[in-house]
């Protein structure tokens, strides 16, 4: 068996350089929680546990990183998580295990969640924004607006390159007004 842990760095992401107001509404760690995953980190050393950390990315674009290359190896995986920005890794050989909930997400269960194929998941929650990480999305996009785009143009590429094709005058103009911020978020 294979086990690695990737951690936030702490620094300023490329994610904040590109959009400064991303997680702009979230509070600071609290000092004892630092505290804490500096401890776990030891730990993890004393135990010879892989620990990948690096600057300018968050934990989830290494843990991004590591299950395409356990793929390239044919390996399966399991992401111990709840964080749903890591739903669209999931696939056959790909397993999100919520621990907080006691709950393994699978390709259908992340399809049943967001009514999208789990490809498509990254475009529905680039639609509908995500308050949590202070992502904004197109306003008045939501979930379901969003999955009747994504079942008619498949992904953010088709609906713009089909905008035109957009039947309700209001959703076509609002989706055209925010096409950067689509891409963005």
């Amino acid at each position: 068996q294979l086990l690695a842990i990737a951690m936030d760095s702490g620094k300023q992401t490329f994610r904040k350089e590109l959009y400064p107001d991303y997680k702009a509404h979230r509070p600071e760690a609290p000092p004892d929680l630092r505290q804490q995953m500096r401890r776990v980190e030891q730990l993890l050393q004393a135990l010879r546990v892989k620990i990948y950390v690096a600057p300018g990315v968050e934990a989830d674009d290494l843990i991004a990183s590591l299950v395409v290359e356990a793929r390239k190896r044919a390996l399966r995986v399991v992401i111990v998580s709840a964080d749903k920005d890591l739903m669209p890794l999931v696939g056959p050989d790909v397993l999100l295990w919520d621990t907080m909930r006691e709950r393994v997400w699978g390709p259908e269960e992340v399809s049943q969640r967001f009514g999208v194929r789990v490809n498509q998941v990254r475009d529905l929650l680039a639609l509908t924004g995500d308050s949590s990480d202070n992502i904004p999305g197109v306003p008045s996009v939501g979930p379901k607006t969003a999955q009747q785009l994504l079942a008619a143009y498949e992904d953010i590429d088709g609906i713009y390159a089909r905008l035109a094709e957009v039947e309700r005058k209001k959703l076509r103009e609002t989706l055209e007004q925010h096409r950067e911020q689509a891409f963005l978020s």
